[in-house]
């Protein structure tokens, strides 16, 4: 199996997990290399995610590093299928690799948990708010950028929708809810775009109103991604440079305990919906 050109963050992770396996078990790579019977650069280069592992391998390094823990195991086996071609590989030439990566996370997460203070959730977002968004960008986009971000979004709306949609937990400010991107008309198809998405079985939006004051995190973009066992999780958060991914065990302990909060101090589901009913009769 050649080389990857460059690997994906969750191909990235793999090679993560398998490392802290190895280093769990007290080995080094040389070490595991001859345990293994690999080349230790190859030990490497997998948890480097420049190589891919199959699903027999990743089992035979799990057991020789002395793992019993069978969910997560097969948690990772599973990280290695479907490596073929996705939809937003066809914009691997257009668009930045941390939106790929974002729409890979979201395609494989179990449940995903977002919270959002200035802007709607992506997820959520109507063509003319998400092409506002993007005709804001520093430095400017030229039209078919725009474009290609615009369809890029919507497309990753699909996880909500077919057979076996992702169940979808929204916490979003009012002031996001407010703010009049594009005007009135923008702004009142996008709330009641909103409102429908919130009588989805699978989807919970929730709204922290002005009154809540000031709560932990309410600063914070994030995004939370749920993986087939916990220590898989990763969380997403929005930067100016670009997607920032994180799945250390601290950084995930302190985002459960942010999106805790942040659902403690939102309205529920019934008064949050009459929240958005009564900022569309106020526009």
């Amino acid at each position: 199996m050649p080389p990857r050109a460059a690997a994906t963050v969750r191909q990235q992770r793999l090679g993560v997990e398998l490392r802290k396996l190895r280093e769990r078990a007290g080995l080094t790579a040389r070490e595991a290399g001859e345990l293994l019977n690999v080349n230790a650069a190859r030990i490497s280069s997998i948890e480097a995610g420049r190589f891919g592992v199959s699903v027999d391998r990743i089992r035979m390094f799990a057991h020789s590093y002395g793992c019993s823990d069978e969910p997560y195991i097969e948690a990772l086996a599973s990280m290695t299928a479907g490596r073929g071609r996705h939809w937003w590989d066809e914009y691997r030439e257009s668009l930045p690799s941390g939106l790929l990566d974002l729409a890979e996370l979201e395609h494989h997460a179990t449940t995903i948990r977002t919270a959002q203070v200035a802007h709607v959730p992506g997820l959520f977002q109507t063509v003319d708010y998400a092409r506002l968004i993007f005709r804001q960008s520093i430095p400017k986009l030229s039209p078919p950028e725009v474009e290609y971000r615009v369809t890029h979004r919507i497309k990753r709306q699909g996880i909500l929708y077919g057979a076996h949609p992702t169940p979808y937990t929204a916490i979003t400010h009012e002031a996001a809810l407010r703010m009049r991107f594009g005007g009135r008309d923008v702004t009142r198809e996008q709330l009641e775009h909103v409102l429908e998405m919130s009588d989805l079985d699978h989807v919970t939006v929730l709204v922290i109103p002005y009154d809540a004051g000031i709560f932990p995190g309410a600063g914070q973009t994030v995004l939370y991604a749920e993986g087939p066992v916990p220590r898989l999780d990763t969380v997403q958060l929005d930067a100016e440079h670009g997607s920032v991914f994180l799945h250390a065990d601290l950084q995930l302990e302190k985002y459960r305990t942010f999106m805790t909060r942040f659902e403690a101090v939102a309205l529920k589901e019934p008064a949050s919906r009459d929240l958005i009913r009564k900022i569309i009769a106020d526009l």
